[in-house]
């Protein structure tokens, strides 16, 4: 049996540890999953579509949202680029009774999962080696040098913050991480939060009531 009521499934790590790409992959394969649109104010990339990847906001607007209490969490990640996570974005996705899922740095993450608690599994996805971390960057050619040195210098505070997340995903064999973010999906939804457990037992025996 799969809990589903208000979850979420948090990917966080360092640009190109491969977390967009698993939770692309557990979207297509689990249909109880919505995928959660952060707020951003850093440019659009050419290939990216407003309201699909993220919602483009100018700094006035971020801004403005803030003081509207509109984010559930929002930061600076990097000088004059804003991310936040709308309130009202999450709101929806529990309405239609699906699970949200997060794609998103790792100091967001963890406030995400400050924020939900039980309701929430924060997984920090990492590569084998920093070297292996830059050299997929470099491939990926959407970073100048110098943008690739300031993300490398990210990730290695990010790496100290790995401690604080339910599970730590290696990604090293593509198809082997994808396996195990789903059995982790699995066992997750499997299970109750503190909320949910409270509603079965109410008025039952709880001897007479399996719970996972």
């Amino acid at each position: 049996m799969r809990y589903s009521l208000h979850k979420s499934v948090i990917f966080a790590g360092p640009s190109g540890s491969g977390k967009t790409t698993i939770a692309r992959h557990l979207l297509e394969n689990n249909p109880e999953l919505s995928f959660s649109i952060s707020a951003c104010t850093r440019a659009q990339r050419p290939q990216e579509v407003h309201g699909k990847d993220y919602y483009f906001l100018s700094i006035d607007e971020f801004k403005q949202k803030i003081a509207q209490e509109s984010f559930i969490e929002w930061e600076e990640v990097y000088d004059g680029h804003y991310y936040g996570t709308l309130r009202q974005e999450v709101d929806n996705i529990w309405k239609s009774g699906k699970v949200a899922i997060f794609d998103m740095d790792v100091q967001g993450a963890l406030k995400l999962k400050s924020y939900f608690r039980d309701r929430a599994l924060a997984v920090y996805m990492h590569t084998p080696s920093i070297e292996l971390l830059t050299e997929r960057l470099k491939e990926r050619k959407t970073e100048s040098e110098e943008g690739i040195g300031l993300r490398m210098g990210k990730a290695s505070y990010e790496a100290s913050l790995a401690e604080k997340f339910d599970t730590i995903l290696i990604n090293e064999q593509l198809q082997q991480t994808l396996e195990t973010a789903q059995k982790l999906l699995d066992d997750f939804l499997s299970i109750p939060s503190i909320t949910q457990r409270d509603r079965l037992l109410e008025g039952q025996n709880p001897r007479e009531l399996k719970i996972p």
